[in-house]
């Protein structure tokens, strides 16, 4: 291959952090979806459970406060709520001080399934990362400064 067919500045595509990170990513998102499904889940309804959980402790939580703490995109977090309400794993109650805002809330059910789901996230967890767990301190911090 000449000089000008050459499309990537590496040979092969392992060399490349963001090509790496990707497989990982989808791997690990697998292997979720996977586990979390024998429960009737997915890894991006679970994330938005434990969302609702983690800020619901601090504050009352909107759906808008949601999609910014979990990053995700608006739309798509409503369309996943309204799936979990469907579920009767979360409740969406009018915000009495904004009419356009919807506050979430974990129902009983929610609750024991978030447990259930959690102790499952917790084996793939521990199972996926086994390689690193030596240096885990140092992998989380490198996550870390990625997400800032």
């Amino acid at each position: 291959m000449d000089q000008q067919s050459q499309i990537f500045s590496y040979i092969e595509p392992e060399e490349n952090s963001g090509y790496l990170l990707w497989q990982v990513t989808m791997q690990w998102q697998l292997k979720m979806n996977r586990a979390l499904g024998k429960i009737g889940l997915t890894l991006t309804q679970f994330s938005l459970m434990a969302g609702i959980y983690w800020l619901g402790k601090k504050q009352t939580v909107t759906q808008q406060q949601l999609a910014d703490y979990a990053n995700t995109d608006k739309m798509m977090t409503s369309k996943v709520l309204i799936t979990l309400e469907k579920k009767h794993i979360i409740e969406r109650v009018k915000d009495p001080d904004d009419s356009r805002a919807k506050q979430l809330k974990i129902t009983d059910k929610g609750t024991q399934t978030l447990r259930e789901a959690y102790h499952i996230v917790q084996q793939v967890d521990d199972a996926f990362f086994k390689n690193v767990v030596k240096d885990k301190p140092v992998f989380d911090s490198l996550l870390i400064m990625l997400i800032e």
